[in-house]
């Protein structure tokens, strides 16, 4: 049992998210996913529709420990410490018993101690989608949910439409919700599936059906983003008696996004009072969440609330210095009980007070009267003059201050570097070449890279080179490149600046370089990124 102000949270990353655009997961992505989801401590996680792809068959086959086909290593059976797995489907078709039903029938294949399907509880869907009339719709969610109950399994009822059909036909939007309760079902999720609800609208719905049913099941709340109110839906639910929360960890997913429950999450426990992870995990929210990013290879929106890069950052003069005395005053909640970190933004209109706290960190005896600060400031604003670009470039800056003070080594020495490209073929990725040349230690290497551009092919090459010497550099991989023409009046010769944002799977970091040339751009954006990094390492 849950006590009163206790949230149970499903996460649909690996279902629900993987219908957002550019998302694919491997099965080993979709393994470190779940493993992670587990370290986080949400309670469910909904893994996938093992009747809908072989792919999703195949990861359900996988944490049972079965060999798959194409796959040389065994699967050992995946052991979770907090969360339970989920399988997904839909209610048996109207013209199908529950045995016959392939849908059910996988569910039950899946082996999963909990499954989730989903029923019309929109009678305008049920006429125009199901072509079966009120009583077949009542009868399929009824008998699905029971023939699930029967075999064992923890039925989670998603009420498709929900708030849709409660709008047409709120009598018969709530019968569904009983024909699922007296089949067994143990939660009862009320999903805006459009996205289009208003919060004030989900409020007075949701209190109608956890006053008439919360006795019975556990009453829950899926949400979608279409209208920018997935988040506030969600949160406005909680707070009209619903005690069960789905959406995905970092609201990816189909159209406009699911519910982001990395700000779900945080906004109840550290706002509302309500509890939804294990004691001393939300503050492992911000690496975990930017540990999901890296599987599923995309760049994690930097302004998202709590977990993004710049969820607490400072640029102007007068706020970061308010900051500097009284982080209050401009932070809503501390910045590591959600494991981030407050950012300085560095840029010209910074004043000695944005700065020194970052210079501190890498010298704490400097003051903001120290003459050592005046001059990396006077500098800051030099560099930017020509082009640099600071705010956010956190790994140039550390080495920026690191030169003035005297206290930077290199840790190698450019000889040469050379950039051959071709023209793409088709299926081919390769097109650019790069050799370069380094002295590390007094000893001269000569290594060559190849990829889909220039600078992967150099990253590739200096990569290898300093490997032998360096191997921390393995864990390293470029996550985001972008370009900017800083003076287009000059056209092929103005300015160029290049940002590079790199991880190793646990940071993330930003470096700048800026030239007449691209190539030479990326290149002192590059080798700002390795010379950071193995500095962070301690060497």
């Amino acid at each position: 049992m849950y006590s009163d102000n206790s949230i149970t949270v499903l996460d649909s990353t690996l279902r629900d998210g993987a219908q957002g655009e550019g998302i694919s997961f491997s099965l080993q992505d979709k393994l470190s996913i779940v493993q992670t989801l587990d370290e986080l401590g949400v309670h469910y996680i909904e893994a996938g529709n093992p009747a809908s792809n072989p792919k999703d068959a195949d990861f359900f086959a996988a944490v049972r420990g079965v060999q798959i086909k194409g796959h040389s290593t065994k699967q050992t059976k995946l052991l979770l410490k907090h969360a339970e797995l989920v399988a997904f489907g839909s209610t048996r078709r109207k013209d199908l018993t529950c045995d016959k039903d392939p849908q059910l029938q996988a569910l039950l294949a899946a082996d999963t101690p909990v499954v989730s399907i989903f029923g019309k509880s929109w009678l305008k869907q049920v006429k125009g989608i199901l072509k079966a009339d009120k009583q077949q719709n009542l009868d399929m969610i009824y008998e699905s949910v029971k023939f699930l109950a029967s075999n064992g399994r923890k039925v989670i009822f998603d009420a498709e439409h929900f708030f849709d059909g409660w709008k047409e036909n709120g009598e018969y939007a709530l019968k569904t919700l009983e024909a699922a309760i007296d089949g067994g079902a143990s939660i009862i999720t009320l999903c805006d599936t459009k996205g289009g609800s208003m919060p004030l609208d989900i409020y007075q719905s949701v209190v109608t059906v956890v006053r008439k049913m919360v006795r019975r099941a556990e009453i829950g709340i899926h949400t979608h983003d279409d209208a920018g109110l997935a988040v506030a839906n969600s949160l406005m639910a909680v707070q009209a008696g619903a005690s069960h929360v789905q959406g995905t960890l970092l609201g990816f997913g189909e159209r406009a996004g699911n519910a982001n429950l990395s700000a779900i999450m945080a906004n109840l426990e550290l706002k509302l009072g309500y509890t939804c992870l294990p004691e001393g995990k939300i503050e492992m929210l911000t690496p975990l969440c930017r540990r999901i990013a890296e599987i599923t290879n995309i760049s994690l929106n930097q302004g998202l609330p709590y977990i993004g890069a710049n969820a607490f950052a400072h640029k102007a003069g007068m706020h970061s210095d308010a900051v500097a005395k009284d982080p209050a005053a401009y932070e809503h909640v501390k910045p590591e009980t959600v494991g981030n970190e407050r950012v300085i933004l560095i840029s010209e209109v910074s004043g000695r007070s944005a700065i020194i706290e970052k210079i501190r960190a890498i010298e704490p005896s400097l003051t903001k009267d120290s003459p050592e600060v005046a001059g990396i400031v006077k500098r800051v604003k030099e560099l930017e003059k020509t082009g640099y670009q600071f705010e956010g470039a956190e790994g140039s800056f550390n080495l920026l201050v690191r030169k003035s003070l005297g206290s930077y080594k290199p840790f190698f020495h450019l000889e040469y570097y050379k950039v051959i490209g071709e023209q793409p073929e088709p299926g081919n990725p390769v097109t650019s070449f790069a050799q370069v040349k380094l002295s590390v230690n007094g000893e001269m290497i000569i290594t060559a890279g190849e990829g889909d551009g220039p600078v992967h092919a150099l990253d590739v090459a200096l990569r290898s080179a300093l490997e032998k010497f360096y191997p921390v550099v393995r864990t390293m991989h470029l996550t985001d490149y972008k370009v900017r023409v800083i003076d287009s009046r000059d056209a092929t010769a103005a300015h160029v600046r290049v940002l590079v944002e790199t991880t190793d799977g646990h940071n993330v970091w930003t470096t700048v370089g800026v030239s007449t040339d691209i190539i030479e751009a990326s290149w002192l954006a590059l080798v700002d990124s390795f010379e950071y990094k193995l500095i962070s390492s301690g060497l």
